[in-house]
């Protein structure tokens, strides 16, 4: 039986109860179904590229994730679409900062750039990775070829760094 095969009898196996399980977390039926099906297509790519140490658990938890995600989805759309918060939209006010307070974004802004440009490259790229790429320390250290400890001390002085650069600038001259 080919990995494909197999993928596809497991899940087939526990769709059901995939379902069930998704629609607890969801409480709608239709939605916990699209739910699973969307798992499956990343569990499937998931298992094409490598081999799983437990299959069902990792199925599970890829509708876990969904399903959560779905339901915080959700309550945000339900939060703000709600009829209760209908608001005339013509007499509020634009989501948008003051000038003033956009100056003082920009001038910060530039602050961090130049403190950036002022660390050492593999700790900037660190920095970078971690918080403008959303990548996970063992990523930034394999990425890097340094230890986790490692990539998490380069992280970490980057960001000292660049709030020390703010505080700096910041302060009133003596």
């Amino acid at each position: 039986m080919s990995p494909a095969d197999s993928t596809l009898t497991l899940y087939m196996a526990h769709r059901g109860e995939l379902v069930n399980y998704a629609s607890g977390i969801i409480g709608d039926r239709a939605r916990a179904e699209d739910v699973v099906q969307e798992a499956f297509l990343r569990f499937s790519d998931a298992s094409a590229r490598r081999l799983l140490d437990e299959p069902l658990g990792y199925l599970y938890r890829i509708v876990r994730n969904l399903a959560l995600d779905g339901r915080r989805r959700q309550a945000h759309e339900e939060r703000y679409l709600s009829s209760e918060n209908d608001v005339d939209l013509s007499r509020t006010a634009e989501a948008r900062p003051s000038p003033e307070v956009e100056a003082v974004d920009r001038a910060e802004l530039r602050v961090v750039m130049e403190a950036l440009a002022e660390l050492p490259e593999r700790t900037r790229l660190a920095l970078e990775m971690h918080r403008f790429g959303g990548r996970k320390l063992r990523e930034i250290a394999g990425r890097l070829g340094i230890s986790v400890t490692l990539a998490h001390s380069l992280v970490a002085e980057a960001v000292e760094h660049c709030r020390e650069r703010l505080r700096t600038r910041s302060r009133p001259p003596p």
